[in-house]
C-alpha cells in the first residue's frame, strides 16, 4: 500500500533526480563533447546529425521544466523518444553503460523511471501540474 503522507515527497526526490540528470546530459553534450562531437556520433550511428541540437534542447528544457514541476508529466512523456533513441544509438555496445560508447541499461532505466514519473506526477513543491490519468469505474444497476 502507498503511504499518502510520503508519496508526494517521493515523486518530489524522483522529479529532482529526473531533471537534474536531463540538465547534466544536454551540459555534458554542449561543454564536453560539443555540438559537432555529438553531430558525429549521432552520424556514426546512422541517426541524422541534424537532430543534435533538437535533442540537446530538449533534454535541457525538458530538465528545467521537470526540476520545477511545470507539467513535468507532460514533459517526461514528450522525452521519452529521446530516450528511445538514446537506447537504440547505444545498444550495439552491450549492456553496461561503462562500456565503451555507454551500453542500453541506463536510457532503458530512464525510460522506467519516466514512466513512474509520468504515473506519479510532481509530487510536493511543484509549480504547476499537469493532471492525473483518468480513472474508470464501472457503473453498476
Amino acid at each position: 500500500m502507498i503511504d499518502q503522507r510520503s508519496a508526494p515527497y517521493a515523486a518530489f526526490l524522483l522529479r529532482l533526480a529526473l531533471g537534474t540528470m536531463w540538465i547534466s546530459h544536454a551540459l555534458l553534450k554542449l561543454l564536453v563533447f560539443t555540438m559537432p562531437g555529438f553531430q558525429g556520433f549521432l552520424a556514426s550511428q546512422g541517426m541524422p546529425a541534424f537532430m543534435a541540437w533538437p535533442v540537446v534542447v530538449m533534454e535541457l528544457a525538458g530538465g528545467i521544466l521537470i526540476v520545477l514541476g511545470l507539467h513535468g508529466r507532460i514533459v517526461s512523456l514528450a522525452l521519452l523518444p529521446v530516450l528511445a533513441g538514446a537506447t537504440l544509438a547505444h545498444i550495439g555496445n552491450g549492456w553496461v553503460f561503462s562500456a565503451p560508447n555507454g551500453g542500453w541499461e541506463y536510457p532503458v532505466f530512464l525510460m522506467a523511471a519516466s514512466f513512474v514519473h509520468l504515473l506519479l506526477g510532481d509530487g510536493a513543491f511543484a509549480v504547476k501540474t499537469a493532471a492525473a490519468p483518468a480513472t474508470h469505474r464501472l457503473k453498476t444497476a
